[in-house]
C-alpha cells in the first residue's frame, strides 16, 4: 500500500554558527511542505524518482548496489537509503520512492532546509518501505552527516521532524558515522545518547519570510568562520548567541516585543561580527523591517538566503509584507508547522511517476 508522507522546512530563530561550537539553537518548523510518495515493491528493487529522473538498485545489506554513480541531486537521499539497509543488514524488501521538488524563486533554493528534509522523508519512507523498526530521527542525523563529510549542526533535520519550534544542541554522530564504516551501526544506534531536543512554546507575534535574492554555500562560509575563529573566540560567541536566544524567546512567549527587538539586533550584530554573514540583500530587508516598526535577523549562515521578521501585531505583519512585495523581494507570512507525518491523501503527481516506473 502506497504512503504519503510531509515534511516541513525551518527557519534559524536562533544559534546561528554557536549550535556548532556547542550552543543552543531555536528552530522554527515552516512551510511549505515538502511530500514523498513510498511504494512496496515484491522484489528486492530500490527505485528513487526525483524531478531530475531516477536512480534503482537491487538492495544489499551494505546499501544499495545502484546502478550508476550517485548523481548530486539524489546524494542525501541515497545516502539515506543505504544507511537504512546498513542498519538492518537485510537485502530487502525493496520499495520505490518518490520525492517532490522544495520551492525555488528563479531556480534558487530559499534556504528553508531541502537537504535535512529530504533525508527525513526518505529515512521515513525507507523505514515504511522495508517494515522497519528504528530510530528515524537519528538516522535522519547521521544520513545528513554522512552526506556532507561529517559536517553540519542537524538542526534543520530535528526541525523537520519535531516541528514547531525546538531548541537544539549538536547531536555528536561520530561515533554512529565510525560504525557506518565499519560495521556494527545497529549495536552504535541502540547504545547512543538522546538528541538533545526540545520544543519551545510558540511564538505570539506575527512573523514573515523574506528571500535576500540569491542563495548562499553553508558549508563554504562555516569553513571560512571556522578557520578564522580559535577556540577561546568560539566560546565567547557561544556564550553571547546562548544569552541573546534566551532573551529572544522570552520575548516571543511574553508578548515584550521590545526585548524581541533587542534579541534580534543583538544576534545579527553578533553575526555580523564573524565577517562573512553580510549581504546586501538581507541588509536590505532588515532595514526595510525596522522602517515599518518590526525586527528581524538573518536565519541561516548568512552570504544570502532569507531573513525570518516579526511583527508587533498583524497589521504591521501586513504593511511590511505588502511592501516587500511591492519592492519585488520575495517574502510570505509564517507560523510553526507540524513535523514530519503521514497523509491520508495520496499524492497525484508522486503517484503518477511511480505508475510510470
Amino acid at each position: 500500500m502506497d504512503r504519503t508522507l510531509s515534511a516541513p522546512g525551518k527557519l534559524f530563530l536562533s544559534g546561528e554558527y554557536a549550535v556548532l561550537w556547542g550552543g543552543v539553537a531555536r528552530i522554527l518548523a515552516v512551510g511549505p511542505r515538502v511530500h514523498a510518495l513510498v511504494r512496496p515493491r515484491p522484489d528486492r528493487q530500490v527505485d528513487v524518482v526525483l524531478a531530475d529522473g531516477r536512480l534503482s538498485g537491487p538492495a544489499t545489506p551494505a546499501g544499495v548496489r545502484w546502478e550508476k554513480e550517485v548523481p548530486e541531486a539524489f546524494r542525501f537521499v541515497a545516502t539515506t537509503i543505504d544507511l537504512s539497509l546498513r542498519l538492518l543488514g537485510t537485502e530487502g524488501p525493496g520499495f520505490s520512492v518518490a520525492f517532490e521538488s522544495s520551492p525555488t524563486v528563479d531556480g534558487l533554493k530559499l534556504g528553508l532546509g531541502s537537504s535535512a528534509r529530504a533525508v527525513v522523508l526518505a529515512a521515513e519512507a525507507a523505514r515504511y518501505g522495508l517494515e522497519a523498526h528504528y530510530d528515524t530521527l537519528k538516522l535522519s542525523l547521521l544520513a545528513h552527516a554522512d552526506a556532507q563529510g561529517g559536517k553540519g549542526s542537524g538542526g534543520d533535520v530535528a526541525a523537520a521532524f519535531a516541528g514547531g519550534v525546538v531548541r537544539y544542541r549538536k547531536y555528536d554522530a561520530a561515533k554512529l558515522l565510525s560504525a557506518a564504516s565499519r560495521g556494527g551501526l545497529l549495536v552504535a544506534m541502540e547504545q547512543s545518547p538522546s538528541v538533545d531536543l526540545a520544543r519551545m512554546g510558540e511564538p505570539v507575534f506575527p512573523m514573515l519570510f523574506a528571500f535576500s535574492g540569491h542563495s548562499a554555500s553553508t558549508t563554504a562560509l562555516v569553513k571560512e568562520v571556522e578557520r578564522k575563529f580559535d577556540e577561546p573566540t568560539r566560546r565567547r560567541f557561544v556564550e553571547r548567541s546562548d544569552g541573546l536566544g534566551e532573551t529572544l524567546e522570552t520575548g516571543l512567549l511574553r508578548r515584550d516585543f521590545k526585548a524581541v527587538e533587542l534579541a534580534s539586533e543583538g544576534l545579527q550584530s553578533l553575526l555580523w561580527e564573524l565577517g562573512v554573514t553580510r549581504d546586501e540583500g538581507l541588509d536590505r530587508v532588515l532595514n526595510l523591517a525596522r522602517t515599518f516598526g518590526c525586527a528581524g535577523k538573518q536565519s541561516g549562515a548568512g552570504g544570502g538566503d532569507g531573513a525570518v521578521l516579526f511583527a508587533p501585531d498583524a497589521e504591521a505583519q501586513r504593511t511590511l509584507l505588502d511592501a516587500l512585495l511591492a519592492r519585488g523581494i520575495h517574502a510570505f507570512a509564517i507560523q510553526p508547522d507540524r513535523g514530519l507525518q503521514g497523509e491520508v491523501a495520496r499524492h497525484p503527481v508522486l503517484s503518477a511517476w511511480l505508475d510510470a516506473l
